[in-house]
C-alpha cells in the first residue's frame, strides 16, 4: 500500500486514478510492443542494418506510443493527466526547435545593438 500512497501523492489523484494511470501505461506499452514488428516490417526491408531499425523505431514507434497513451487515457478518464505529460515530453525533446519568445528576442536584439554599436 505504501507504493500506491506515494503515487497518489505524486500524481495528485485518488486510488482509482493511480490504478487507471498504471493500467494506461500497461495497455499503451503492450499495444506498442504488438505493433512494432508489423509497422517496422512495412517500413524496412528484412536485411536493414540494426542501427536503421533502431532509428526507425524511435522515429516511428515513439509517436505511436504517445497516441496510444492519449487514446487509452481518454477512454479511462485520465486524458488531462496524460496530455500534460505528453506536452512536457515533446517540449523536452523538441523545445530547441521552437522559436524564441518575444521577451527573449527583444533582450537579445538590445544586446546585439549594444555590442555592435
Amino acid at each position: 500500500m505504501q507504493f500506491l500512497d506515494r503515487m497518489k501523492q505524486k500524481w495528485g489523484v485518488g486510488l482509482w486514478g493511480v490504478i487507471a494511470i498504471l493500467l494506461i501505461f500497461s495497455l499503451a506499452g503492450t499495444t506498442v510492443v504488438r505493433l512494432k514488428d508489423p509497422v517496422l516490417g512495412l517500413l524496412l526491408p528484412d536485411d536493414a542494418p540494426t542501427w536503421v531499425s533502431w532509428v526507425a523505431y524511435v522515429v516511428v514507434i515513439f509517436p505511436i506510443y504517445q497516441v496510444c497513451l492519449l487514446t487509452y487515457a481518454a477512454v479511462l478518464g485520465q486524458f488531462g493527466f496524460f496530455w500534460g505529460k505528453t506536452l512536457w515530453t515533446w517540449r523536452f525533446l523538441f523545445g530547441w526547435l521552437r522559436p524564441r519568445s518575444k521577451k527573449y528576442q527583444t533582450a537579445s536584439a538590445s544586446i546585439d545593438r549594444d555590442v555592435s554599436g
